[in-house]
């Protein structure tokens, strides 16, 4: 009973209401990270249609964005800023203390081998870099657990409908790459390093950073015809979990790419050189050596999982 109260007491806190009677509820909301002061906004994203991928005509578009496909997503929450690392080490050192003994040593974050940060900042707003898809998954099943509210990374799907808002064009704020610099930090004016976040232009629904800065990660296992083997007016659709741990999928480009890879619909795929200077064997499935410019944001569904789904969706992902 104290467990099912505290559960309440944290879907409250946020502001989340799931019975399909409070859609009118469904508003931006701040909750604040377990065992500290920091707060996460989280922006809603209206259920809709959208074109995902890039039509023909478009410059610089790749192979694998297309055929353009109708998709239908359903609506959620999703993370107004990419993660970062002071929200990040609430998690780590909530893992990784005397206190936490019901954590295994598979579980349990590793530590980090050299500064993966590289001198570019930590604390203070700068996003969560260098680490893999296992580890921005276990930071979501960390959110679950403390809090009773289910939260994940977005699909490529969910991520390409909230990072256009609305748009049709070759990025969220048209076709102009000169406009760049209002809303992303890039190859032409990052200084070869990622920022805080936050700092520019939000798009059309109140979402920062979604091209730049940092690359993002997806739940999605990365197939190269991903778009051409998608049948058109798909649900929610998204590759489902692999135990093959590369490539998966990110998105939106990192501080170094050049305005060519920051169109909303650019894919890019993990590969294992990004583990190429770590020195554990076997190699850390927590952190990256070689992707300093990979963070993430997360996503919370406005219809919840049952706890049944919720642990079996992170056993699939995590598998343990």
């Amino acid at each position: 009973m104290k467990k099912l109260l505290l559960v309440f007491i944290g879907i409250i806190s946020c502001q989340l209401m799931y019975a399909q009677d409070s859609v009118k509820m469904f508003s931006a909301y701040k909750f604040t990270l377990p065992g500290s002061t920091l707060q996460s906004k989280m922006v809603p994203i209206n259920a809709g249609n959208f074109l995902m991928g890039s039509s023909k005509a478009e410059k610089n578009r790749k192979a694998d964005e297309g055929p353009q496909r109708t998709v239908f997503i359903a609506a959620y929450w999703m993370g107004a800023f990419e993660v970062t690392r002071d929200e990040f080490d609430i998690f780590f050192n909530d893992q990784t203390t005397s206190e936490n003994s019901k954590v295994d040593a598979v579980t349990r974050p590793s530590p980090q081998y050299i500064d993966l940060s590289w001198g570019m900042g930590k604390e203070g707003g700068y996003p969560v870099n260098s680490l893999s898809q296992y580890a921005a998954l276990m930071y979501c099943r960390w959110l679950y657990n403390k809090t009773g509210v289910f939260y994940r990374l977005p699909t490529e799907a969910e991520w390409e409908y909230a990072c256009r808002a609305g748009s049709t064009t070759a990025y969220y704020f048209g076709n102009d790459e000169k406009q760049l610099d209002n809303y992303a930090w890039y190859k032409n004016n990052s200084n070869s390093k990622f920022q805080k976040v936050g700092l520019k232009l939000p798009n059309a629904w109140g979402l920062f950073d979604m091209l730049g800065n940092v690359c993002e990660w997806t739940l999605d296992h990365y197939d190269d015809k991903r778009l051409e083997n998608l049948t058109d007016k798909s649900i929610n659709p998204v590759v489902a979990a692999n135990k093959a741990k590369y490539p998966k999928a990110l998105r939106g480009g990192g501080f170094g790419d050049g305005a060519e890879l920051l169109r909303s619909a650019s894919r890019f795929k993990s590969d294992p050189i990004w583990n190429r200077r770590d020195p554990q064997i076997p190699k850390s499935k927590w952190w990256l050596t070689e992707a300093s410019d990979v963070g993430f944001r997360i996503v919370c569904p406005l219809e919840q999982p049952t706890p049944e789904k919720a642990n079996a969706f992170f056993l699939d992902y995590l598998g343990n």
